[in-house]
C-alpha cells in the first residue's frame, strides 16, 4: 500500500508528524504539505501563481516530504501527477488540529484534501482531532493507521470518502466508535470592526460554534459523548427529495 498523506496546518504540524510516524508502519509513505498554514482554504485551488514543491525533512519521520505554497487540493494534484512515481492507494489529510464536524465541511482545507483525491477516484480520509490545546494525536495516528489498511482491504464506493473526528482524550477515555452523518453544527459568524492607526477601518472574521444539543447518530453529537466519529461522504451534493418540488415550480424560459 502507497499513502500519500497531507494537511492544512503545514508541514511542521505535529499532527502531520504523529501521522506520518503511524503510517510509515503500515505503507509506504508519502507526504505533500502546505509550507503554513491553510486552514479554512476549503477547496481552493492556485491558478494565477507558479506552484513550487521543495523537499524537507518531517521530523524524524524518515518519510520523504514536500512543502507547496499552494492549498491542501493543490498537494495532492502535485504529488498524485508529479512528485510520486505512480499514484497512491489511499490519501489521508490530516491530523487536523481542531474538530472537522458539520458544516466546517465546507470551509475546511483539511477535507478538501481528501475531496481532492476523491475526484481522482482515490480512496480518502480527513481525520482531525476535537481540541487546541494539549492535544492527543497519537490516538488519532493509531486510528488512521488502522483504517487505512480495512480501506485498502475493503475499498470505498466511487466519489465517497470518510471524514473521521476524535474526541481530544488519552486512548483509554475514548468510548468507542459510531458510524455517524454530518450534523448541522454551525458557527455564529461575528465581524469584529477595528481601526488602524491611521483611522482605516479592518476587519477580523470570528465566531463561535452554536450551543445547541446535536441529534444522536451525527458527528457532534458522538464527539461531545467521547466517541470516534466516522462519517462517509459523497461529492454528489443533490438534494433528491427537493428535486420533484423544483420541478413543479413554473419555471419558463424567459421571453424578450
Amino acid at each position: 500500500m502507497r499513502a500519500l498523506l497531507t494537511n492544512d496546518d503545514g508541514c511542521a504540524s505535529p499532527g502531520l508528524i504523529a501521522l506520518a510516524s503511524a503510517i510509515r508502519e503500515v505503507a509506504e509513505t508519502f507526504v505533500v504539505a502546505p509550507e503554513h498554514e491553510r486552514s479554512a482554504a476549503s477547496h481552493a485551488i492556485t491558478l494565477h501563481k507558479p506552484l513550487r514543491a521543495v523537499p524537507v525533512r518531517l521530523g524524524d519521520t524518515g518519510v520523504p516530504a514536500w512543502a507547496t505554497n499552494g492549498t491542501p487540493a493543490d498537494c495532492v494534484v502535485l504529488g498524485v501527477l508529479d512528485l510520486l512515481e505512480s499514484p497512491p492507494d489511499v490519501v489521508v489529510s490530516g491530523i487536523n488540529l481542531g474538530a472537522n464536524l458539520g458544516m466546517d465541511l465546507i470551509y475546511s482545507g483539511t477535507v478538501s484534501g481528501a475531496v481532492e483525491a476523491t475526484l481522482f477516484g482515490i480512496a480518502a480520509v480527513a481525520i482531525s482531532v476535537a481540541g487546541f490545546e494539549d492535544v492527543h494525536w497519537q490516538p488519532a495516528a493509531r486510528f488512521a493507521a488502522g483504517l487505512v489498511q480495512e480501506v485498502r482491504r475493503r475499498g470505498l464506493p466511487r466519489d465517497t470518502f470518510l471524514n473521521v473526528n476524535l474526541p481530544n482524550r488519552p486512548a483509554s477515555e475514548l468510548r468507542g466508535v459510531e458510524v455517524t452523518r454530518q450534523s448541522a453544527r454551525r458557527y455564529v459568524n461575528r465581524l469584529e470592526k477595528r481601526s488602524d492607526p491611521r483611522g482605516r477601518a479592518y476587519y477580523w472574521l470570528t465566531g463561535a460554534a452554536e450551543e445547541v444539543q446535536h441529534a444522536p447518530g451525527t458527528d457532534a453529537r458522538a464527539v461531545a459523548e467521547g466517541r470516534i466519529s466516522v462519517t462517509p461522504l459523497r461529492l454528489d451534493m443533490t438534494d433528491d427529495e427537493l428535486t420533484p418540488v423544483i420541478r413543479s415550480w413554473s419555471l419558463s424560459i424567459p421571453t424578450e
